[in-house]
């Protein structure tokens, strides 16, 4: 299958297109063990622009596998995308004080029956992701528990990926804040800098699996 790129934006990292695969209908289900492609919306949300990022990232690695992907951010509502006419919809958001975008809540939120209708995902990106201690693990289920309870949305797969220390995009009080968390937990602290704590491997593993196909679930046989 011929595949194509195709970028529009609207307004300042308000919305962005990226459609791959020919025009026509895509199959509305994924067909037991076959490799088809998916029309997959990705909403997401983003503060200092990694999130968004990693959109592009996870959109790429999609499309290279010969699906149709929308990335759209949840910032603009006015032009964000039914999750109905989609055959897969995963969201993203970032944590920042324990919560996720607010936008990406509501657009959940209102849009939560299309989304569960289909395959969908939800994945969260945190610095805590890179961090191996059971407190900052235990954290991250808090703040996925607290966005489905304000969302009223029980993804079908939480996926959580560490996110990027934004010195450069950080106010002073943020930056100082930053640099004492980083601090304490061994991380780096050199403010000049910005620092990707991302595993990109993992991302592509993740979007592999996402809108690979589905298994047929296993039954034990019946007795003879």
């Amino acid at each position: 299958m011929s595949a194509y790129l195709f970028g529009c934006a609207r307004s300042a990292r308000s919305l962005l297109f990226q459609l791959a695969g020919r025009d026509g209908p895509v199959p509305q289900a994924f067909r037991h063990g076959e490799d088809i492609p998916v029309k997959v919306l990705l909403v997401y949300g983003t503060s200092e622009g990694h999130t968004y990022k990693i959109a592009r990232f996870l959109a790429a690695r999609m499309v290279q596998n010969g699906h149709r992907v929308l990335t759209a951010d949840c910032s603009d509502a006015s032009v964000l995308p039914e999750p109905g006419t989609f055959d897969a919809v995963l969201v993203a958001a970032s944590v920042h004080a324990g919560r996720y975008q607010s936008a990406v809540i509501d657009f959940v939120r209102r849009n939560r029956d299309a989304i569960r209708a289909r395959r969908n995902a939800f994945l969260s990106i945190s610095l805590s992701a890179a961090a191996s201690e059971a407190a900052d693990r235990a954290g991250l289920q808090r703040c996925v528990e607290e966005f489905e309870r304000r969302t009223g949305w029980t993804p079908g797969r939480v996926h959580h990926a560490a996110g990027a220390l934004r010195y450069s995009a950080y106010g002073f009080v943020t930056r100082w804040m930053m640099k004492r968390i980083a601090g304490r937990r061994g991380g780096p602290t050199d403010t000049r800098r910005d620092y990707e704590l991302t595993d990109w491997n993992d991302l592509a593993k993740f979007a592999d699996e996402f809108t690979g196909p589905e298994r047929p679930p296993v039954r034990a046989p019946t007795a003879a």
